[in-house]
């Protein structure tokens, strides 16, 4: 295989951007795990549909984000390892049509393995496996463009907090949770929290594209001050928990991610404009949801129970 066509399947992969599946399968496998064992070869399964569709999101949503001229806008020293797209077609690494190609390979075999997975394992996952594939295809994809209007942050939340977490659980136990429900919705929320400053060094491109993300539309410095905002959501609903439901307060391991997430906000909040040159903002918001599964995780394994 040519040599960048090898870098550019492996931009789109990716496999920094895929532990936000990761991190989100982990809240649903754990709780599972205290019911039962889990079924190693089905979470596998699940691990490679999941992938498999990450990859097939990433290469679709580089064919529109070129289209619509916002990974061309970016400036030199705006590029990040974070934010601007996966650029395989901006550096040349892919042609349009082998992006495409790429996207079509991967969501046929995400789409294989899911028909696997609902027609011997769970056929209810059919239902949140569709929900799954219209927005992840609408963060980018027409109609919707959700991205583009406003509505991805929210689309994001919804897929990488309840969608993978239930999905991951439902493969499992063959039934939903509302404690995995309830865990997730603090991951999603950090997982918006890390886009939301993956945004910041787009913001003229966007905005030059109409790519109209929130943090377009607030600008730079105002979406610095919700920045706070929004991890304290998920810490709070974190915090509150056991007192407005049955969960244990071991789940308040989770708050394990607020000294990075703290630090990002500082960061962010001191330089809105060019933080993401200076410091490492973005790897900050990075470990901040991948510390706060593992922080449930090893409450549940330490204490054998949530309720």
């Amino acid at each position: 295989m040519n040599p960048l066509i090898r870098l550019g399947i492996w931009r789109l992969a990716d496999p920094k951007i895929s532990i936000t599946s990761a991190a989100s399968m982990t809240i649903g496998a754990s709780v599972a795990a205290l019911e039962a064992p889990l079924d190693w070869s089905w979470l596998l399964i699940t691990g490679v549909a999941f992938f498999c569709m990450e990859v097939a999101k990433n290469a679709w949503g580089d064919v529109y984000d070129y289209d619509s001229g916002t990974d061309l806008a970016v400036a030199p020293e705006d590029r990040t390892d974070f934010s601007g797209g996966k650029r395989v077609m901006v550096d040349n690494l892919l042609s349009r049509s082998q992006t495409w190609l790429v996207a079509a390979v991967f969501t046929a075999l995400g789409l294989a393995f899911g028909a696997l997975i609902v027609i011997r394992q769970e056929p209810h996952a059919f239902w949140i496996g569709i929900a799954g594939l219209v927005l992840g295809w609408s963060y980018h994809g027409p109609p919707l463009q959700l991205v583009y209007r406003g509505w991805g942050e929210l689309a994001v939340l919804l897929i990488y907090g309840p969608v993978i977490a239930l999905s991951t659980y439902l493969i499992q136990r063959h039934q939903l949770s509302l404690d995995v429900l309830l865990l997730s919705l603090p991951l999603g929320i950090f997982i918006t929290a890390f886009l939301w400053v993956n945004e910041f060094p787009d913001h003229d491109a966007d905005l030059a594209a109409d790519k109209r993300n929130l943090v377009v539309i607030l600008g730079r410095r105002r979406a610095s001050r919700l920045l706070p905002l929004i991890y304290l959501s998920g810490f709070l609903l974190l915090l509150v928990m056991p007192h407005i439901t049955q969960l244990d307060s071991a789940i308040w391991w989770g708050t394990i991610a607020l000294p990075t997430a703290a630090l990002a906000c500082y960061w962010t909040w001191q330089q809105p404009e060019t933080f993401y040159r200076h410091k490492p903002v973005q790897p900050l918001a990075l470990v901040t949801f991948i510390l706060y599964p593992i922080g449930i995780c090893a409450a549940l394994n330490f204490t054998g129970q949530i309720r």
